[in-house]
């Protein structure tokens, strides 16, 4: 390895040292960013020597990218040219320079008020008879759609996170940030059935052999798309991100505020909750029209 690509390696390992410590990166980010990274060396060779011009060409480089792909790299790097110049290891700051590719963010698939009800009818119909299996799919359903959890969140729930006399859970979101979450009486009645029928002494709410020793996520999409077979709705249709999104949507169709949200769905920026919540147009002109002081008369 020459010297200047033993600096820029340095350079790139303290970067990911710092995304580690200070924001509390997890693994599979940090890998993201370090293959980020590679990918523009190969291309600039070293980073921390780069240009503005340098950087502008790699638009013809990655041409073949998916949008969502350049736009993650170029995040990368404009993070990394970012870290150099607050840490005096580089005078300037040549990210402006970089390709700017218009990404949308798909939105989710939803499910209407109807097909949730009917979810969770179906569930609740299987576990009448408190069978174990049958009650800790509807504790997962409860806790998916009535406090919006994420997959993996919802998975790795520890015991202790269970609320005693306060109806909030404490969960441990992306990059380590804790937040309360509200659980709806019918869930904790679901709860303390699922804690009447669980076996074992793990650590965690919904217990599994496995190396985790939790439910998987895989596991839990395997039981929701099965789930909504016997509920008659297309399996396709069916994930714990759209039972999430349902409840972030559900709620701001009530007429839930957009910041009460963010916080409920752990986002950073108001601006992921803003796409995550998508409704129609037709009803935002509604509350406009019913709301708006300029309205009345």
């Amino acid at each position: 390895m020459t010297g200047s690509n033993k600096a820029n390696h340095d350079y790139a390992e303290r970067f990911l040292a710092m995304l580690a410590a200070e924001r509390g990166a997890a693994a599979n980010t940090l890998a993201a960013y370090r293959r980020d990274l590679a990918a523009a060396e190969e291309e600039l060779g070293d980073l921390s020597l780069a240009d503005g011009n340098s950087l502008a060409a790699l638009g013809d480089a990655w041409s073949g990218l998916a949008a969502s792909s350049l736009a993650r790299r170029c995040s990368a790097l404009r993070q990394f040219y970012g870290f150099l110049v607050d840490e005096g290891l580089r005078a300037d700051d040549p990210s402006p320079a970089l390709p700017k590719p218009r990404t949308r963010r798909p939105l989710p698939r939803l499910l209407s008020h109807e097909e949730v009800e009917r979810f969770l009818a179906t569930a609740e119909a299987e576990a009448a008879a408190e069978r174990s299996d049958a009650v800790r799919l509807l504790a997962l359903l409860e806790l998916l759609y009535g406090s919006g959890l994420r997959a993996t969140e919802l998975v790795s729930l520890p015991l202790a996170a269970v609320p005693r006399d306060a109806p909030f859970l404490h969960v441990t979101g992306k990059g380590g940030q804790q937040r309360m979450v509200p659980v709806s009486g019918r869930a904790r009645t679901v709860l303390s059935r699922w804690l009447a029928v669980r076996r074992g002494t793990s650590k965690f709410l919904f217990p599994s052999s496995g190396e985790s020793g939790h439910l998987t996520r895989v596991r839990l999409f395997q039981l929701l798309r099965a789930l909504a077979v016997r509920a008659e709705i297309d399996p396709t249709r069916v994930s714990p991100h759209v039972l999430r999104h349902a409840f972030a949507t559900h709620l701001l169709e009530g007429g839930a505020d957009l910041r009460v949200l963010q916080m409920l769905l752990g986002h950073a920026d108001i601006a992921t909750t803003q796409i995550y919540t998508h409704v129609d147009s037709a009803r935002l002109v509604a509350l406009v029209n019913a709301r708006h002081p300029l309205a009345r008369g």
